[in-house]
């Protein structure tokens, strides 16, 4: 079995990699970014199976498929859930949840192995990708999230959007903060967080913070034309709206 990884994260990549090989699955390549695949697809053959996440660092996945014909199957790795399962379950072969659960892999690859002998790899999953395209990503098609699922060890804390102040990235992860003044690290881009969201009751203020409505305590005028936002609990450093989204973010808070 030819495989190969695309996910933009390196540690997660090499990471799926290990739980590969311990199920005796090698890799071919870890490719990181939408340019580096589509350059890799130009000079190799096509693997016979595909692990896809879906937010890249320079775009999203489906842009490699708009430039390159694909007709190996795939198996989503991805954080999105709830309205885009049935999306990933219809066309590829697998989804799986990040973090990925080594059994939930272990049945992916199964999977595989049954549907490959008797199903030859004979079509390009374009047609596919528009499918999911639209589901995951127009706001008429999808309802908002209403909830985030968070693995804490071995257990799982449901966290109600309700009880959300705002979203932050710090050091190349995401994270939740809630109105009880706690932190829960989120497996997924801050960009993704903010296609999930009902834009009436959160706002992207800057490249790393998405704050919600009703935690606004205060805005003040700030340097450089920009504002500053008060938070109930939110205190590790100051929350600022940067000047390109002033204008909208005014409008947005009527």
């Amino acid at each position: 079995m030819n495989v190969l990884i695309i996910e933009d994260e390196k540690p997660a990549a090499r990471l799926l990699q290990r739980k590969l090989e311990k199920l005796n699955v090698s890799v071919t390549q870890l490719l990181h970014s939408v340019e580096e695949s589509v350059t890799w697809f130009s000079q190799n053959p096509q693997p016979d199976l595909i692990f896809l996440d879906i937010q890249l660092s320079d775009g999203l996945s489906f842009e490699i498929f708009e430039k390159v014909s694909i007709q190996s199957a795939i198996i989503f790795t991805t954080a999105y859930d709830e309205y885009a399962l049935k999306a990933f379950k219809l066309n590829s072969i697998d989804y799986l949840l990040k973090p990925i659960d080594e059994e939930e892999l272990e049945e992916a690859i199964l999977k595989y192995k049954k549907w490959q002998p008797i199903t030859p790899i004979s079509h390009s999953y374009a047609a596919d990708f528009e499918v999911i395209k639209k589901l995951l990503f127009n706001p008429f098609e999808k309802p908002f999230k209403e909830r985030f699922t968070i693995k804490i060890g071995s257990q799982l804390k449901v966290i109600s959007i309700s009880e959300i102040e705002c979203f932050f990235s710090e050091n190349k992860g995401t994270y939740i903060h809630t109105f009880d003044n706690r932190n829960y690290l989120l497996d997924a881009t801050l960009e993704m967080v903010e296609q999930e969201l009902n834009p009436k009751e959160f706002f992207r203020i800057s490249r790393k913070f998405i704050v919600s409505l009703k935690a606004i305590k205060e805005i003040t005028m700030y340097s450089n034309s920009r504002l500053k936002i008060l938070l109930p609990t939110y205190k590790a450093e100051e929350v600022i709206v940067s000047r390109e989204k002033v204008s909208d973010f005014k409008t947005w808070i009527g």
